[in-house]
């Protein structure tokens, strides 16, 4: 995997949606240090700031459940820095709660983001991607994509949908040379996690004893691995859902 601060990425634009705070600036402050230029697709008022603090950076208001949006967001890329030689479907959002309380626009509203609004955004990836003669396309799936958990599921079962959409993509689209890869979190700890556990649906101290590594996962530890999968380093991995979890998923013993 490319150290930190090696230019991996010089010289290549990211396209990052939902890239203005927790794991989508994260990953852009990643890209930014291997030298990509950047936009960040997000409906955050501090977007503009974020891309100004980062550099080479700019930000386009929208919503990746807007096809407009995203097509906007990569005519702004290429009219100011080229084509896009990467793309991170990071947009989502979270749902924990029993299921029997989920009410039919809560279900929807997880839908609509975390699984069509990757799709739309992995469309226009493709579609542009495979014009252009390649590219990266990252799909932020979780680990709850890959194993269950309860009052969760409409996170789970778009999840796992997002998790399955690039390996799909990534058979269709190899030959075009576009590469499809999802990074599958764990727990990480942001903002969302800290509010979870302020609210008392989370308990970070079982979290941190259920992992086998016995700790939260950090921020840049996932975006090291986004670098990785869009960087040369892994020029022969495709399909594949790379967990970052902690042993998470690997952990079935009770």
């Amino acid at each position: 995997m490319s150290g930190p601060g090696t230019g991996a990425l010089a010289g290549r634009c990211a396209l990052i949606t939902g890239g203005a705070s927790g794991l989508g600036l994260a990953v852009a402050q990643a890209f930014r240090v291997e030298g990509a230029a950047l936009v960040l697709l997000d409906l955050d008022p501090a977007a503009e700031a974020r891309a100004q603090e980062l550099g080479n950076a700019i930000a386009v208001k929208g919503s990746v459940t807007r096809k407009a949006d995203i097509v906007r967001a990569y005519d702004a890329a290429e009219a100011r820095f080229g084509p896009v030689d990467i793309c991170v479907a990071n947009a989502g959002v979270s749902q924990n709660a029993p299921t029997l309380s989920v009410t039919e626009e809560e279900w929807q509203r997880v839908i609509d983001i975390n699984l069509t609004g990757t799709f739309l955004t992995a469309q226009e990836a493709g579609r542009r991607m495979i014009a252009q003669g390649g590219g990266s396309l990252l799909l932020m799936a979780s680990m709850y994509g890959v194993v269950a958990a309860p009052e969760r599921i409409g996170y789970c079962a778009s999840k796992a949908a997002v998790a399955m959409m690039a390996k799909a993509l990534s058979c269709e689209w190899a030959r075009d040379k576009v590469r499809v890869n999802a990074i599958a979190p764990g727990y990480v700890r942001t903002a969302l996690l800290d509010d979870l556990a302020a609210r008392g649906r989370l308990d970070l101290d079982r979290l941190k004893a259920r992992t086998p590594m016995g700790r939260l996962v950090e921020a840049d530890e996932v975006a090291r691995m986004a670098v990785f999968l869009a960087s040369d380093a892994s020029s022969a991995v495709t399909g594949q859902v790379m967990g970052v979890d902690g042993g998470w998923s690997a952990y079935g013993y009770v």
